[in-house]
């Protein structure tokens, strides 16, 4: 993702094996204090959503190390989104393409959890797990942290009971530019979807998109995206505020060019829920450091829970 205004980060050199380990070793986990020092609310104050477990699903993506299109580590991490979803009684569709890059054609999957409805309408949910190709970079935050969250969001809903409107979850390949974002270097996967759902004749059915995306840092504030549907920022952000968490959904705006993007230009409402502008101040967008201590799981469990409480709306619309 980017913002408008923003430069994209450029390609860097591929990961070492050794680095990939170190990567591994120094970042699949927080140590204990961290968790404590910033618990999530419980499950039951967040209509059943858990940011602890959300939390520990990314630190075991981020313990594959840096996750390119094509790389050996993000083979091990769809097997690995696959199986979780399985074993929570998803029923899961993949869709195998190749997308042509800057440095060459390469091999992509999306993943996509569906949870019938009995209606016709699908609340689709997003997510992107591939990480930036630069050195020794793990994305804990970035592609990390929202991957976690949908993958607890599945848990919940995947056991529960069919809802007026299907809800799919899609975790997205490619969303990172291979050499430098633009609207041909990016989001490979979320295009790929729009237009197979256009080509099924499943687009037409899709009411809404929640895109979250960079949403599990610490002193998280997440800026209402411009580019988004207004109708559907609003209900997301009226819903932060009705649970208590307008210091997290803040008034401000930004622009930002990401996921939603191929479904905004196909005329379908989109929202994007992220904190980019935040995690650049910090200075760790696009770095090695972009690690699990800077993630907090009561930021995970307050996004998670608002995404919960806006699809939970929007499926009875």
């Amino acid at each position: 993702m980017i913002l408008i205004s923003a430069v994209a980060c450029g390609r860097g050199a591929t990961p070492s094996a050794a680095s990939v380990a170190a990567s591994q070793a120094s970042s699949a986990s927080a140590p204990p204090a961290q968790i404590s020092s910033d618990a999530p609310p419980p499950a039951a104050q967040t209509g059943g959503f858990d940011g602890a477990a959300a939390y520990d699903f990314t630190a075991k993506l981020v313990a594959f190390g840096p996750r390119p299109p094509g790389s050996d580590a993000i083979h091990h991490t769809q097997d690995y989104i696959i199986a979780q979803l399985k074993s929570f009684g998803c029923a899961v569709d993949t869709d195998d393409f190749t997308a042509q890059t800057p440095i060459g054609a390469l091999e992509m999957k999306n993943i996509v959890a569906k949870l019938p409805g009995t209606g016709q309408g699908i609340i689709l949910l997003l997510t992107h797990y591939d990480t930036l190709r630069a050195y020794d970079f793990v994305g804990a935050e970035d592609g990390g942290s929202s991957s976690g969250l949908m993958l607890e969001m599945a848990r919940l809903l995947c056991r529960g009971e069919k809802r007026p409107n299907a809800v799919w979850i899609a975790f997205l390949d490619g969303e990172e530019a291979q050499v430098e974002w633009s609207d041909t270097d990016s989001v490979y996967g979320s295009r790929e979807l729009a237009a197979r759902l256009a080509v099924a004749g499943d687009l037409k059915r899709v009411r809404a998109v929640v895109l979250a995306d960079m949403i599990g840092q610490k002193n998280l504030q997440i800026e209402r995206d411009s580019s988004s549907t207004k109708w559907l920022t609003n209900l997301v952000w009226s819903t932060a505020a009705r649970l208590g968490y307008k210091d997290i959904f803040v008034s401000q705006e930004t622009s930002i060019d990401d996921d939603h993007r191929p479904f905004l230009t196909r005329d379908v409402p989109a929202v994007d829920i992220i904190d980019l502008e935040g995690y650049r101040a910090e200075g760790y967008w696009h770095t090695p450091q972009d690690t699990m201590d800077k993630l907090s799981p009561r930021s995970l469990a307050i996004v998670g829970h608002v995404i919960l409480e806006s699809v939970n709306q929007l499926v009875s619309r």
